[in-house]
């Protein structure tokens, strides 16, 4: 990772997942930087507006948002050379395959669905941490894109 404190922002339209969210992180006392952001038009708009040195190490990127959906939005990130060191874990309550084969092969680094309940979701995101890392560089494996807890 580039820096201390990880930076991390969180694109979720629920505000219920965004303060889960920040809640997991306070608990595993992580060493991170949480910023959070309702939609995609305000998450482009956030990562636009970043100097390359301060933009996240990590984006947890819902993919259904109203405005702009996270699909679009990581299209939109893959194509800009500023944004090619930014992890994405993609952290949506979709479970279809066809998200998960989209999100992969539109560049997104480890797909996360989220959890239904608070341990497992702080359990997932510090594996998160990890995993959204070491799978920056190829080859790809879809095996390892699909992040899960026990």
């Amino acid at each position: 990772m580039k820096s201390n404190p990880l930076k991390i922002v969180l694109a979720d339209d629920d505000e219920a997942d965004r303060l889960l969210f920040i809640e997991a992180f306070d608990e595993l006392n992580a060493g991170t930087y949480i910023q959070t952001v309702n939609d995609g038009v305000e998450l482009m708009k956030l990562l636009l507006q970043t100097a390359i040195e301060n933009l996240p190490d990590i984006l947890f990127l819902d993919i259904n948002m109203p405005k702009k959906n996270g699909l679009d939005c990581l299209k939109e990130i893959r194509s800009n050379k500023k944004f090619q060191e930014v992890s994405i874990a993609i952290f949506t309550t979709s479970s279809s395959q066809g998200d998960m084969e989209n999100t992969f092969l539109l560049g997104a680094n480890v797909y996360i669905n989220k959890p239904n309940n608070f341990q497992k979701l702080k359990k997932i995101l510090e594996k998160s941490l990890s995993y959204a890392s070491v799978y920056q560089e190829p080859p790809f494996n879809m095996n390892n894109f699909i992040l899960n807890v026990e």
